[in-house]
């Protein structure tokens, strides 16, 4: 028999720009999607590490994240 002894996903995130919205708001608009992500992160309870974020020319946003997978224990992987 297996079991999984530690697990993690690795995600590389785009929070792109809506269409139909002005630059401005659509660019507050996408700071506030990925705020709201690291919240329901936090809320969850789903350990994480964000290893590089970025904010692109347009405004959006990239973020490179390591985190907890189905409630696996993360081992040393966000160590």
């Amino acid at each position: 028999m297996k079991r999984v002894k530690a697990a993690c996903i690795c995600q590389t995130l785009h929070f792109q720009l809506k269409e139909g919205l002005d630059h401005e708001t659509a660019v507050k608009a996408v700071g506030e999607e990925y705020k709201h992500y690291k919240y329901q992160l936090e809320q969850r309870h789903i350990r994480h590490k964000i290893i590089a974020e970025e904010t692109l020319l347009d405004g959006s946003i990239v973020v490179k994240l390591i985190k907890q997978y189905n409630r696996v224990d993360p081992g040393d992987y966000l160590g």
